[in-house]
Order: C-alpha cells, then structure tokens, then sequence
C-alpha cells in the first residue's frame, strides 16, 4: 500500500504545535525551513500542497511568556490573535526565500459545515493550487468558541482533505507513529506499520490525551484518518522530526503509521454526498445533459437544464432528473434557486451578463455529483 504515497498527486500536510514551537520555547524558524524545503521538493515533483499549520496558541503563549495552556476562553484567543501574526510571516518568509508564494486561511468547522462556505472555501483553494500558491491554514481561534475547547487542528486537516479531494493527508507530530502500546510506557511497544483506518483495534491503542501545548492526542489522529478515509483519502502518522521525512515519504520509504480507507476514492466521495446531506430543490434536465452526465461523466451546465424546482441556496444539494420525472443524479449546486432561474437554457459564456459576476461556469460540477 506504500505505492499509494508515492503515487498521491495532492496532499494535506498538517504540522503540530509542539512541533512548530520546540515544545513551547517560540517558534523553531529552523525545523519550518527544513519542512519548507521538503514540500517546495514535493511542488516541484508536480505535487499538490495545502498545509495545516497548528502553532498559533503556542506560538502567542511563548510572545507572552505563559508555560501553560490557558483555560480561560479570552485568554485562549488572545494567545490566538498574538500568534497567528509570527506564525503566518514565519511561513511567508521561509517559503519566500525558495520563491514560493504563499496564502493565509483561516477556517472553523462552521466553514465546512455550511454547505455555501464550503463551496467557497473549495473554489478558493482549487484557485491557489492552480496558481502553485501553497494555501496555509490554521483554525480561527481567535474568534470560534467551542471549536477552541473541543476541536483540533487534526479534524481540520481531515476536513481539509476531504474539502480539497486529498490522496493523502500527512500528520506531522512528536511520535514516530501510532504503536501497539505506550512507548512511553512500554519499551517493547512496536510501531505499527499500516492498518485499515476503521479497525476497531486501534482505538486500545490510541488513549491518552494531547500535551500541553496542543489539544490533540493519538486519538484525534486516528479520528482524523478516518474522517479523511470517508472521501478515499490515505493518512501517515509519522514522526516530524524524523529527518527528511516529507522527501523519504515520497521516495517510499516506510515510515510511521499508514491508515487506509476502505473504499477507493470515486466511491467514498461520492458516498459521502449521497449520505450527509438533504435535497432542496431540483432541476429539470433535457436529454443532452442527461447523457453528459450518465455517459460521458461530465458537470452539469446551465444550458442543458429546462426548468428550476424548489428553492435552494448555493452550496445545497438538488436533485436531477430527466423530463420523465426519473431521478438521474444529485449534487451541490453552485447558484441559488433565483440565480439558476436566470440562467437556464443559456450558455455559460452569458451567466456574467445574466447575473452581474461570474461564479462558476457549471451549475453543478461533476466533483459535486453523484449519480443514482
């Protein structure tokens, strides 16, 4: 299964806090520029890249001289705010001088939840991989509630993956991997290699919380692969200080813990749009587009619909069906009901004058459709 890493053509690396501040003594300016030069390794390879970066919490916890995580709520988004400055100019700085661009996001789970924001934050993203920008992204903690006290950098990268279509979502952290048991503990504990991301088996082995500095332990982690394996994306536990770890990954070489999904990546994404959200509208297809999109695979454009059914907002999920009234597909739907109104029946070329912008050229994209 190793061939999966070398093969995977886009990946999400997320980097811990403990890592990117040398277990709380401020930002280890040295160990990012080594990660940089990794992954600007990796773009050059034809990769593509989004990074998760944890650190800002710690990061603004070291700028005040705090040795431990606050547990007040303003005092968590303090820390936020104070950090996420050095954090984002640490990582524009070091990926500049190997003359990489980069871009600052900054997301909650709300983001990703909201099927509208997930549509942006996907069309974004999509853009600045084109570009060859490398996308940074960190929770907003300086402005989320409960996401500070009960969410993780490691769901998000997840979330990530699963929003990007990831073939692979690398987890940095401060153990080589995931073990049979606690090496801290157990000195005979062996690493373990590779495992099905849903094995119940590894939840004995994943106790234990995150360190001081993080909010994360082995278990959101193992969490986290799972989420990623519902869209078919790979994971890597792996050790960030590991040398040249990101570059060994790539070469093949085995190293920490692979978990894989059960399903290959086509059908656990389009699984996972067929079975988390609810219909809201529907569109009326003509014979062309019902071919375009059950035999050639293609997006659905506006000019191949007749009418618009329901009301919707972008982002929610309509339902297809041909001029019998045959469900053919579903998907999310880049225009709101009123807009899609407007631009039936037309070619994508008119859908700027029609509406005043330009959002998207199709009115579902065929990453956003599954068939039924």
């Amino acid at each position: 299964m190793r061939d999966k890493v070398t093969s995977a053509r886009r990946w999400v690396v997320k980097i811990g806090s403990a890592l990117l501040t040398a277990d709380g003594r401020g930002l280890d300016r040295s160990a990012m520029a080594v990660w940089v030069e990794q992954m600007v390794g990796l773009r050059e390879a034809g990769i593509e890249l989004v990074l998760v970066s944890s650190g800002a919490v710690a990061a603004g916890m070291s700028q005040l001289g705090w040795s431990e995580r606050p547990k007040a709520m303003h005092e968590l988004q303090a820390a936020a705010a104070v950090g996420q400055m050095g954090l984002i100019r640490a990582w524009e700085s070091s990926f500049g001088e190997r003359g990489r661009q980069t871009a600052q996001i900054l997301l909650t789970h709300d983001d990703l939840s909201d099927r509208k924001r997930y549509l942006n934050a996907r069309s974004t993203l999509r853009a600045l991989v084109d570009l060859g920008v490398v996308p940074v992204i960190n929770e907003n903690d300086t402005v989320v509630t409960d996401e500070i006290r009960f969410g993780d950098n490691d769901t998000l990268a997840a979330l990530v993956a699963n929003l990007v279509e990831a073939d692979l979502l690398v987890i940095l952290t401060d153990r080589d991997g995931m073990f049979d048991a606690d090496p801290r503990a157990n000195p005979d504990a062996q690493l373990i290699s590779e495992a099905r991301a849903d094995d119940a088996a590894l939840d004995a082995v994943a106790g234990g919380a995150g360190g001081a500095l993080g909010r994360g332990g082995m278990q959101t982690k193992l969490r986290a692969a799972r989420l990623a394996a519902r869209s078919g994306a790979y994971t890597v536990i792996v050790g960030g200080r590991i040398e040249q770890v990101l570059a060994r990954l790539q070469a093949g070489e085995v190293l920490g813990t692979l978990l894989t999904p059960e399903r290959e990546m086509l059908a656990a994404r389009k699984q996972w749009l067929a079975g988390h959200l609810q219909t809201r509208g529907t569109l009326v297809l003509d014979a062309g587009a019902v071919k375009a999109l059950v035999t050639d695979g293609k997006s659905l454009l506006p000019v191949g619909v007749r009418a618009v059914q329901g009301s919707f907002r972008r982002g929610e999920m309509v339902v297809c069906i041909d001029g019998e009234g045959r469900e053919v597909a579903r998907g999310l739907a880049n225009y709101s009901a009123l807009e899609a109104q407007k631009i039936v029946g037309r070619s994508s070329d008119a859908i700027e004058q029609l509406l005043g912008y330009m959002g998207e050229p199709e009115l579902v994209h065929r990453d956003n459709l599954v068939l039924v």
